[in-house]
């Protein structure tokens, strides 16, 4: 898979009509206030069936119903993009084909996808939408997955720090996002090796490990510090499974920045257990970077 950062500025957000695809269109319009006033395009989705077709055709008036309530949902978007952002620039795209597949392609001119957790699909219970899991990993740009959830509690950004191929992109990412918001940024490194056995030289492992892994931490960060001094820093390094770990973290922030990939042991797969989980558990909006593959 192609990857490309791009200075667009534009910000995709696909609509369906749902509660959750308009609280994806307001986290989308603040968004692209913080980045100074980069356009909105709001694109909605009309799958198997012709955009355009002969009114004398059969079921014509079916075609003209889905159409027209199609430029509804698209009105509608647009009206709460300008009323979250007046004066902002907002553009609207109808287009055919499967959900997925057309965000993916309207990828390749943004600067950053936007979806709700959930669509007018799929069944009731699930803690996310086809749509949503099928782009995130797979989008040319980062991809911002948003649920209804309350306001945040801390004005913090929170970035997962692994050290795999990519990483340094994602942690790059954060920073940005934490110098838009004027926010407090956590580094999180989670790491899971397995300590076996009592006693006194296995604390001391113990203790040699976790010091190894805050070491770790610092180097992969500092670079970036560096570059964004504006930005304060909280580093943790845990001992805990990284979803779990960085689900904690979530709580209260106002986003999460992952990469696609980790550190497992599935390199083909176009996204990682981690940020699987956290896309389905993350209690605040979460940034999917795509990261190539090593």
């Amino acid at each position: 898979m192609e990857i490309r950062r791009r200075e667009s500025n534009v910000i995709v957000v696909g609509v369906d009509g749902s509660k959750a695809g308009l609280e994806a269109v307001t986290w989308a319009a603040r968004e692209a206030a913080l980045r100074g006033g980069d356009a909105v395009r709001v694109v909605h989705t009309m799958a198997e069936w012709p955009l355009e077709m002969d009114d004398a055709a059969p079921h014509a008036e079916v075609g003209r119903w889905m159409r027209d309530s199609a430029a509804a949902v698209l009105e509608e978007a647009a009206q709460h993009v300008k009323n979250e952002v007046p004066g902002i620039d907002v553009e609207t795209r109808l287009l055919a084909g499967d959900p997925r597949a057309t965000l993916i392609e309207t990828s390749r001119d943004a600067d950053l996808l936007v979806v709700g957790s959930h669509g007018l699909g799929g069944f009731r219970g699930l803690l996310l939408g086809s749509v949503a899991l099928g782009v995130s990993g797979q989008a040319v740009c980062p991809v911002a997955v948003v649920r209804a959830r309350p306001e945040p509690s801390h004005n913090v950004v929170v970035v997962g720090v692994d050290g795999s191929p990519g990483n340094a992109e994602v942690i790059e990412l954060a920073f940005a996002e934490a110098t838009l918001r004027g926010a407090e940024l956590h580094a999180i490194h989670a790491w899971n090796s397995a300590i076996i056995g009592y006693g006194p030289e296995t604390l001391a492992d113990a203790l040699d490990a976790a010091t190894t892994e805050r070491r770790l931490l610092a180097d992969l960060v500092s670079g970036c510090a560096a570059r964004h001094p504006d930005v304060t820093v909280v580093e943790r390094s845990r001992h805990g499974h990284p979803a779990e770990v960085l689900r904690e973290a979530s709580q209260g922030a106002e986003l999460l920045v992952v990469g696609s990939r980790g550190r497992g042991p599935f390199a083909g797969l176009m996204l990682g257990s981690v940020s699987h989980a956290l896309l389905h558990h993350a209690t605040c909006p979460v940034i999917v970077l795509p990261t190539a593959q090593p």
